[in-house]
């Protein structure tokens, strides 16, 4: 497994060491261990639930705060909508209108989310436009079938040379249809900063592209930015970022040897949203409110929504003004037992924090040291969903190699399916991740934490792909939510279902969050 000299350069050229590159082949083969589920976490144990009149009171702290606090809204936008026309893709390849009907091949592939979205096919945002694009490169369009139709309608939609939806931003796609006019997530996201990611009439927002798409989203701000500010009343200052391609990751054959292209070059793959760390790891504001493209709605339940984001950003702003008031204390060095007890009941009781049993034994200059470690971290509240199907990937209590115990937000793929202790406390999650979260990336002295210092490497993926008909194996970083955050103070609050309306696929754009008269 040598490195040619060319190999060197191309690494090199990508901002990455031979030993990154190294390390990576070793995680190859040595294996990520799955992680250790100790338990769910549910209310009581791990997640709060507040009542109406702390809700109230923690949104009403928020307000008092927001105007001194810099706000930034952090978005991962740079996925393509590829997945979200799957089966319609899938529908193209395999449909000959020659040898069946569409309703016989719904039938037969019991396509039911293809028989949802032609029900549906007039309340989609995007009707107008393709039907009219369908006429104007379909002179007979009118006299057509009615399965034909259907046929041309899906072409229109995907193919590369009409509208290409298929490989468009799924930020830029035409989401919601107002009476006057089609809004995208990206705009949507712009109305909803407006609410709770401002301060002083003014938000930043900052949206994670591919640089491909950057013009694009340059050209949809410069269309809707005044119209937005002027109902808004707000000023944004928006800004884009891409996925550095030093966080990419070599990829690999079954056999952990360096998967090569057909020219000889390596073949070096992006690495997940985990990667985004170093995006946001650049940005400078108080508090960061992280929320994924697609999880918004129309704006008649964004008031609703916003009152749950401000919940959210109110617990951060006292659980952190309480954090740093503790550290400046600890900073004296020439504290009484009960002012230490109150630092050790706020850790273990506010923050989630499981002590050390070897606590009780450290001298005190050495329990003040482990008070300032712990408090002077990274902090994220976390909105969570009551799990309404199968439980997924959710917050649970883990145990790492060394022990520690800590509530982590945690994919199913990390966990080990064989084991039953595992899959026994995988079923026992009440709730799952959303994507909701308010972060403080600033210490107690006002500047910014280093937060590659709290990721956890032992939590990356190792996936299966093709590449040109060939198998091989792909490495992604730690999640940018799952264990690139392992080390940040973690609070798990519940969040109602109404907060999380994500469009993984194009018939969830019928859903009453995502329809006007729904």
């Amino acid at each position: 497994m040598n490195l040619t000299e060319k190999d060197i350069k191309q690494i090199e050229d990508k901002g990455l060491t031979i030993e990154k590159v190294k390390a990576q082949i070793e995680l190859f083969k040595t294996g990520i261990p799955f992680v250790n589920l100790q338990d769910a976490a549910n209310i009581g144990s791990g997640i709060l639930r507040l009542s109406e009149t702390e809700k109230d009171q923690a949104i009403n702290f928020f307000e008092s705060k927001r105007n001194a606090k810099r706000i930034l809204k952090f978005v991962p936008a740079s996925g393509a909508a590829t997945r979200m026309f799957k089966f319609l893709f899938q529908f193209l390849h395999e449909y000959d209108l020659t040898k069946e009907t569409i309703n016989s091949y719904i039938n037969r592939n019991k396509a039911s989310d293809l028989s949802l979205f032609f029900v549906g096919l007039e309340k989609f945002p995007f009707y107008e436009e393709v039907i009219n694009e369908s006429k104007k490169l379909y002179p007979d369009f009118k006299s057509l079938s009615e399965d034909e139709k259907k046929v041309i309608i899906i072409k229109v939609l995907l193919d590369s040379d009409k509208l290409n939806y298929g490989f468009y931003p799924k930020g830029l796609l035409p989401f919601h249809k107002y009476e006057d006019h089609i809004s995208t997530a990206f705009e949507e996201h712009l109305f909803e900063a407006a609410l709770y990611a401002s301060s002083n009439n003014k938000a930043d927002l900052h949206f994670t592209v591919s640089e491909i798409h950057k013009h694009i989203f340059d050209e949809e701000f410069n269309r809707i930015q005044e119209i937005v500010e002027d109902r808004t009343n707000t000023k944004f200052n928006i800004s884009f970022s891409y996925q550095c391609q030093s966080t990419d990751t070599v990829a690999v054959t079954p056999e952990n040897e360096y998967f090569r292209e057909e020219n000889g070059e390596l073949l070096f793959r992006p690495s997940g949203h985990g990667a985004l760390l170093n995006n946001l790891n650049k940005q400078d504001a108080d508090i960061v409110f992280i929320k994924n493209i697609d999880n918004i709605v129309v704006f008649k339940y964004d008031e609703k929504l916003a009152e749950y984001k401000k919940m959210l950003g109110g617990i951060l702003l006292e659980l952190q003004e309480q954090s740093f008031e503790y550290l400046k204390q600890l900073e004296t060095n020439n504290l009484k037992d009960n002012q230490l007890n109150a630092i050790v009941d706020f850790l273990k009781n506010k923050l989630y924090v499981v002590f050390s049993k070897e606590f009780e034994k450290y001298s005190t200059e050495n329990q003040i040291a482990y008070l300032k470690e712990k408090l002077n971290r990274p902090i994220r509240v976390c909105g969570m969903v009551k799990n309404e199907g199968e439980p997924g990937g959710g917050p649970f209590w883990i145990k790492d190699e060394n022990g520690d115990v800590s509530l982590q937000i945690v994919e199913s793929a990390q966990i080990d399916k064989t084991n039953k202790t595992q899959i026994k406390i995988l079923n026992n999650a009440t709730h799952f991740n959303p994507v909701d979260l308010v972060c403080g990336i600033k210490n107690y002295k006002g500047e910014k934490f280093d937060l590659n210092q709290f990721v956890d490497p032992n939590t990356a993926f190792i996936t299966m792909k093709t590449r040109m008909g060939r198998d091989l194996k792909a490495l992604e970083l730690p999640g940018l939510w799952n264990g690139s955050m392992a080390h940040w103070n973690t609070i798990f609050v519940e969040v109602p279902l109404i907060t999380f309306n994500p469009v993984k696929t194009v018939t969830d754009l019928l859903k009453a969050t995502h329809q006007i008269n729904g």
